[in-house]
């Protein structure tokens, strides 16, 4: 399928199948908040052309590699803090608010759709969150300020309460996914009549099965995104703009 990038002639496409969607669901990846000032992890200058990812069993196995991943989040924390919900993560909530989505997937971790408006009942963040931390044993969240000082004296957090081992409250390489979250997610594109995908490259399992299940469900399938995915012959419609300027005409 041939990709649109005229913007104007993408933003008409986009809103006549939005307009038409009586049940859709939102997918968004770390393409839709770079328009926030918030970097990806796989494209050139990402994440992780600066850092090796950290696996949970390093994280669960080594005081010194918890000391580094709590550097990085504490590195990152101020630019997530700061960054601003983009026209993309706007006219996801909207879209939510008038009943035409049901849901929004995410596999973000910056807060941006919670800073949008959305609440806990129409998103599912399939990777978790990174603007606060929980103990991995009694499952306590702990705010990143507060955890500043013991990080300063050379320790990596702990649960006041437990003394169990404190992590950013995202799910880390090697850690098991949320399975409640990733049922609720499949329940909804199994009845959804419109998938859109917003940013993701689609490489992530088990999150980039989704827009398939969907597919394979009946429902249209839309994919906005910078670069091509691995699915975009599947999608009935695939768009290579930048997402907050094709969301900018929905608004």
């Amino acid at each position: 399928m041939a990709a649109i990038t005229n913007i104007n002639e993408a933003s008409d496409l986009l809103r006549a199948c939005v307009e038409r969607a009586r049940r859709g669901v939102g997918f968004t990846g770390a393409g839709i908040s770079t328009d926030s000032g918030i970097p990806d992890f796989r494209s050139p200058g990402g994440i992780w052309e600066h850092y090796r990812p950290i696996e949970f069993d390093e994280f669960l196995e080594s005081e010194e590699v918890r000391l580094e991943d709590w550097r990085r989040r504490f590195d990152m924390i101020d630019t997530i803090r700061n960054a601003e919900p983009n026209a993309g993560h706007i006219v996801l909530t909207r879209l939510v608010r008038e009943k035409r989505f049901s849901l929004v997937i995410t596999q973000n971790i910056d807060g941006l759709h919670h800073k949008a408006g959305l609440s806990h009942e129409n998103l599912v963040e399939l990777h978790g969150n990174g603007t606060y931390a929980a103990c991995l044993d009694c499952g306590r969240r702990h705010e990143f300020d507060d955890l500043r000082s013991t990080f300063a004296a050379g320790c990596a957090p702990r649960c006041a309460d437990c003394g169990g081992l404190v992590k950013a409250a995202v799910v880390s390489f090697g850690q098991a996914m949320p399975e409640a979250e990733l049922a609720r997610a499949a329940e909804e594109t199994e009845s959804c009549d419109l998938f859109v995908v917003l940013g993701s490259s689609l490489q992530v399992q088990p999150a980039a099965s989704l827009p398939i299940l969907a597919k394979r469900a009946g429902a249209r399938l839309i994919i906005v995104n910078r670069e091509a995915t691995p699915i975009d012959d599947l999608a009935d419609v695939v768009i290579r703009t930048s997402i907050a300027e094709v969301c900018e005409s929905l608004i």
